[in-house]
């Protein structure tokens, strides 16, 4: 089954890939020739998801899919959320978003965290949604070399690790975006 990824995340469809079985072939905008930026303008991750998908469905008619993901830090009241890749302005800067971050939680004591992700599938013209969170914490400052984002600074519940010190396997034992990816073929699987 062929699927358009609507991202231009390396990253996301790395793990996206490893997530999915090999009978799905998950094609990136890239591959499908699609030279865009798709913007994120909106507050929740459900409609930046579903604004992704929609995109590329009505430029392709194709089964397609978006996510999006956000790190929800409890001592920050939920921030930084939908704007995380943007939290320290508008260039994306990993290690900007962090420093922020981490700056913004020096003085609070409650450290606990989520990432969540939200996929939107558009199959067969209908609009379907997956959500797979991971509960931590955010560690004092970043640790590992492995992952993206805020994978360094993140600590799964359960883990001593933060994500970038794990491989994918390990990563995925926790991930957010693997148990969405898991919710998005089993409804696939049963769809076919």
């Amino acid at each position: 089954m062929k699927l358009i990824f609507a991202t231009n995340n390396q990253n996301k469809v790395k793990e996206i890939k490893w997530a999915l079985p090999s009978n799905y072939e998950i094609i990136t905008l890239e591959e499908a020739g699609i030279v865009i930026d798709i913007p994120e303008p909106y507050d929740t991750l459900e409609e930046n998801a579903a604004g992704k998908a929609r995109t590329i469905y009505n430029m392709t008619a194709a089964n397609c899919f978006s996510e999006d993901t956000g790190l929800e830090v409890v001592g920050l009241n939920g921030a930084p959320g939908v704007r995380s890749a943007r939290y320290a302005g508008d260039k994306k800067s990993p290690a900007e978003n962090m420093s922020l971050l981490l700056s913004n939680l020096e003085n609070k004591k409650d450290r606990r965290a989520q990432f969540r992700t939200v996929i939107c599938l558009i199959f067969e013209k209908e609009e379907h949604y997956f959500e797979g969170v991971c509960q931590g914490s955010i560690g004092l400052k970043p640790k590992g070399a492995a992952g993206f984002g805020y994978d360094p600074i993140f600590i799964p519940d359960g883990a001593v690790k933060t994500f970038a010190e794990m491989d994918l396997q390990e990563k995925n034992h926790f991930s957010h975006r693997k148990k969405a990816s898991d919710m998005l073929v089993t409804f696939l699987n049963e769809s076919s």
